[in-house]
């Protein structure tokens, strides 16, 4: 499994342990919601840095610990 799929995976669950939709994350990051679906679909996509910090931002949290929570969850899969 590619690197961009397991991180579109844990994702997906952290999203889901956020309890936010791909809309809802989306309008939190100030992205486009179908970003967030190609990030987690089935040929995702390198998300650069800009947009890492955006995600983050709309977990509220920092990007460092957006990489830890992506890192713990991509161990489980």
């Amino acid at each position: 499994m590619s690197i961009n799929h397991k991180f579109g995976k844990a994702l997906k669950v952290l999203r889901a342990k956020a309890g936010l939709t791909q809309e809802r994350l989306a309008e939190l990051s100030k992205i486009d919601y179908k970003y967030i679906q190609s990030l987690e679909g089935k040929k995702p996509s390198s998300p650069t840095l800009n947009t890492l910090e955006k995600i983050a931002t709309g977990f509220d949290i920092s990007i460092s610990d957006l990489i830890n929570a992506i890192e713990k969850i991509e161990d489980d899969i």
